[in-house]
């Protein structure tokens, strides 16, 4: 058995050697959740990269519930989190609620989205800051690239964080990147609580793409205030995949 899980092993080194600067992998940061980890290589999200994340169906646009999965990262980091946006309405409130806290965030409003993306790659530079997370609408190979190797270059999480005008345009989510994840993040209904008001919000993760990894869909709750998110319990010892739903509204 040990014969296979090694040359696996160094199948998905030699990927990420292709795929990636020649570097080796840096430290991770684990989701806490083993269904999920285990798809990633060395158990975590990699630090010191560029990851993307969208929403599914309306969150296309509105983009919550990944701007709430991308903050619980956030938070999970050390230091201060750059956060670069074109529109001027991120909620602040919202991203405390996912964990990270409002003396933690640093806001970029820039102009356009090429100033975005350049407030990104100076963050991911400067190599002291926990996170940058910036929404990017359109996102290139040669763009993600140079973001990519930003991060690597400094140890610091980037978090691209894919949002659209419309959604016919977030098509634009299927062209290639360097990004080594790609993540898309879809509304459930909450699960119903034995007295008045509304329980826990629920997420399918989509886990699309991981360089030297495995994609996923699961069944999440969402992040807590210290940005983790949890398993629910009706799903702990079942599928993890929510199929219903996948076949609805999040195709």
């Amino acid at each position: 058995m040990s014969a296979p899980i090694t040359a696996a092993a160094a199948l998905r080194a030699r990927i990420a050697r292709i795929e990636g600067d020649g570097r080796p992998m840096q430290a991770v940061l684990p989701f806490g959740i083993a269904a999920l980890d285990r798809r990633l290589p060395q158990g975590g999200l990699a630090l010191g990269c560029l990851h993307e994340v969208a929403g599914g169906g309306n969150g296309a646009v509105d983009g919550a519930a990944a701007a709430c999965f991308a903050a619980g990262i956030a938070a999970r980091t050390q230091g201060k989190v750059l956060w670069c946006v074109v529109r001027q309405d991120l909620f602040a409130p919202g991203l405390e609620q996912a964990g990270l806290a409002p003396d933690r965030v640093i806001h970029v409003e820039a102009g356009d989205e090429r100033a975005v993306l350049a407030c990104i790659e100076e963050g991911l530079r400067h190599g002291g800051l926990g996170a940058v997370v910036g929404e990017v609408p359109k996102l290139s190979m040669t763009a993600s690239r140079r973001l990519h190797l930003a991060a690597r270059g400094s140890g610091t999480l980037g978090l691209a964080l894919r949002r659209w005008r419309r959604q016919t345009e977030a098509v634009d989510f299927g062209q290639p990147t360097a990004a080594m994840t790609r993540w898309r993040v879809s509304v459930l209904p909450s699960a119903p609580l034995p007295v008045p008001g509304i329980g826990r919000a629920r997420w399918l993760v989509e886990l699309i793409r991981a360089r030297a990894g495995e994609s996923l869909d699961i069944e999440l709750e969402a992040c807590d205030g210290t940005g983790r998110l949890g398993v629910p319990a009706d799903v702990a010892d079942g599928p993890a995949a929510a199929d219903g739903w996948r076949r609805g509204a999040f195709a």
